[in-house]
């Protein structure tokens, strides 16, 4: 279960320009007044309440500290670095790899689950089904059936001291269970016959009626499994996603953490204080990650209800677009830093933070690296939460939407460079493989939307997103190598336009100030900008995976992930795949695995150069985390495979094959 060390405490607490508030329709000259007081606050943004020396005593991670060798919970531990020390796959031999083993999921939806593997087994998702598989041939072994709907991205992993008491545990129909790692049967002594409700502890008005499920499978620390809820509604009105915390031997719960804070609780002036108990969202949907060492769960949140329109929310909006130092003991917080205030873009933090230690200045530096929607890295000292390179607060456009307060600034890190596009979008980024009609349609669209660049706000005549938010980052997208110091991200190119319009839902009228008596309620489609033929209105690249060098911050290769079969047939090749949901791993073997779903190819790339050692042809898009593992003296590469993908091009490809996992291993025994 552990990929860490020890547990330690460390107790800090950012504080921010987030408490500041400015009116949109302020002179310029204020409201610039405003943005300088906002960055001079954010610059200085965390402050430590702990002593000096015990910040300084805590001594930082090495590689020979962690233990990448196996993958027992999602993304391969509680770490989530997508990084498997597993070596006899590497650069000179990858072009052998065959498949080794293949196992069906039947017809339904594309698996996109990662693979657990314990002992000589391995586990997965089928539907509502724990499946147990023989490591080294695929064989089933035995299956269990819950019925209703099961996280469908992973699952966690705990056993006893002794290793008598093996326990998996994942969400059913808004029910954590716990379930018997060599059987699959209930844990009777956990909750109630297994299962605990997860809006236990949500006040009653609070508390909606159907269950709350995502696909976020929570954390382990210790005896300790972490839980965020989901928003439960895509609305003005939305639970809110606090995080829970369960005694793992009897889900009892152990800590809530409001994501929302409540009166009295840090961060609830950021709010308005009229209708606080409407304000909901701030979820973490996408991943967490825990640090045994220093006793902390990173928790990365979402945007606040409504995505794209925030009359009803003026203010910074705390801890929405957080990441979030928790201590995983006691559920205290211990810093935070909000990458994005006021979120009108649905630009939630969508992964898990990366954990490494690089050395800068002479240092060793612990450090937190978070990829976002908007293709910024957020590198911080995950001790304190002070960026390692400075970030500054940047004015940004204001709204012209009645009722909107959009904030003055945003954080803008000044390295490294981003990984996606950012910007305007203009006129000769206009995609030339869609139709002469398309591309007129489109520049007639660039006269009249608005088209600033970056944190261009949603409005009534529409505004154009680059990146939108379904570009950049999303769960699972980006691995470490912790011991060469590199980080790689799968990337989307893919603008949006946010229109708005009046909702006239008496539903969303009573969630404004005074009934929507002084602000209307807005709502906005969703329009990625997926042409006739289902391509991106972008030219290519549509996705893309880069490498850093963490000690330098510096890219190291920058490449198009995959293609788009029926143009590469046509000799239109580095187009990347559309709209990937395959996520990397790293291996100590110095390559990278990754999956694409429009050309439905698997890649293994030379982790230093980014060239593609080995490409494997499938006949469906690979979605999801590969799992890496050995057993028998032989690795082994698995992938998830079946479907379409998001998004697929309208082009006349093929019908996919059946729905499976395949893995891979080099030939012989």
């Amino acid at each position: 279960m552990c990929r860490l060390g020890c547990a330690r405490e460390i107790t800090c607490q950012m504080t921010s320009g987030a408490f500041l508030r400015t009116n949109s329709n302020s002179p310029r000259r204020e409201r610039s007044l405003v943005a300088a007081c906002a960055a001079a606050l954010l610059a200085s943004a965390c402050t430590s309440t702990g002593s000096t020396s015990e910040v300084a005593s805590a001594s930082a991670d090495t590689a020979t500290s962690f233990d990448y060798a196996g993958w027992d919970s999602y993304l391969g531990g509680a770490d989530s670095s997508q990084y498997s020390s597993a070596a006899q796959i590497d650069t000179s031999n990858v072009a052998q790899l065959e498949v080794a083993w293949t196992f069906e999921t039947g017809p339904g939806q594309a698996p996109q689950f990662n693979p657990v593997k314990i002992g000589d087994t391995v586990y997965l998702m089928n539907g509502a089904k724990l499946v147990a598989l023989d490591a080294t041939t695929g064989a089933q072994k035995w299956s269990k059936d819950y019925g209703g709907r099961v996280g469908g991205r992973g699952m966690n992993f705990w056993q006893s001291a002794d290793g008598k008491d093996r326990r998996f545990y994942f969400l059913n129909d808004g029910m954590l269970r716990a379930v018997n790692a060599d059987n699959g049967e209930p844990i009777t002594s956990f909750g109630t016959d297994g299962k605990v409700d997860i809006r236990t502890g949500l006040e009653p008005n609070k508390m909606p009626e159907r269950p709350l499920m995502t696909n976020n499978p929570g954390r382990i620390y210790k005896d300790t499994i972490i839980m965020s809820l989901p928003a439960a509604a895509y609305d003005f009105a939305s639970a809110p996603a606090d995080i829970h915390a369960y005694d793992v031997h009897t889900g009892a719960l152990k800590w809530t953490f409001h994501t929302v804070p409540e009166k009295g609780e840090l961060g609830y002036e950021t709010w308005p204080e009229k209708d606080h108990d409407q304000f909901g969202g701030v979820h973490n949907w996408s991943e967490s990650t825990v640090d045994e060492k220093l006793g902390l769960v990173f928790i990365p949140t979402g945007t606040a209800r409504y995505d794209f329109y925030g009359g009803n929310r003026e203010g910074a909006n705390l801890f929405a677009n957080t990441i979030l130092a928790i201590d995983a003991a006691t559920g205290k917080l211990v810093w935070h830093y909000q990458t994005l205030h006021h979120d009108l873009w649905d630009f939630d933090i969508p992964q898990a933070p990366k954990l490494m230690t690089i050395r800068k200045d002479g240092k060793d530096i612990p450090v937190l690296i978070q990829a976002t929607k908007f293709g910024f890295l957020f590198v911080l000292d995950r001790r304190t939460g002070k960026p390692v390179w400075p970030i500054e607060e940047k004015p940004v456009p204001a709204s012209d939407v009645p009722g909107e307060k959009a904030w003055p600034t945003q954080p803008f890190p000044t390295w490294p460079e981003p990984f996606a596009r950012q910007g305007v979008f203009t006129e000769d980024m206009i995609n030339p493989y869609i139709s002469e009609e398309d591309q007129a349609k489109l520049r007639e669209l660039l006269k009249t939307a608005r088209n600033e660049g970056l944190y261009t706000p949603p409005s009534i005549q529409g505004s154009i997103s680059l990146p939108g938010h379904n570009g950049g980052a999303n769960w699972g997208s980006s691995a470490v190598d912790p011991v060469k110091k590199r980080f790689f991200v799968v990337s989307k190119q893919m603008p949006t336009f946010d229109k708005l319009t009046l909702d006239e839902r008496p539903e969303a009228a009573a969630a404004m100030p005074n009934g929507g008596g002084d602000v209307k309620p807005y709502k906005s489609g969703v329009d990625f900008m997926l042409q006739t033929n289902g391509l991106p209105a972008i030219a290519p690249p549509w996705s893309k995976i880069t490498a850093y060098n963490m000690e330098t911050g510096e890219k190291i290769w920058d490449l198009p992930n995959g293609e788009v079969t029926m143009l590469a047939e046509k000799g239109i090749r580095d187009t990347g795949s559309t709209a990937p949901r395959g996520g990397p791993v790293a291996t100590a073997g110095g390559l990278v695995f990754v999956g694409t779903s429009s050309d439905r190819k698997v890649r293994a790339r030379d982790a230093a150069t980014g060239k593609v050692l080995w490409e494997h042809q499938l006949d469906a898009a690979s979605e999801g985390v590969p799992t890496v593992y050995t057993e028998g003296g032989k690795e082994y590469v698995v992938f998830a495979v079946g479907g379409d993908g998001l998004f697929p091009p309208k082009l006349g490809q093929s019908k996919p094959g059946p729905n499976r996992y395949v893995a891979f291993a080099l030939p012989g025994k």
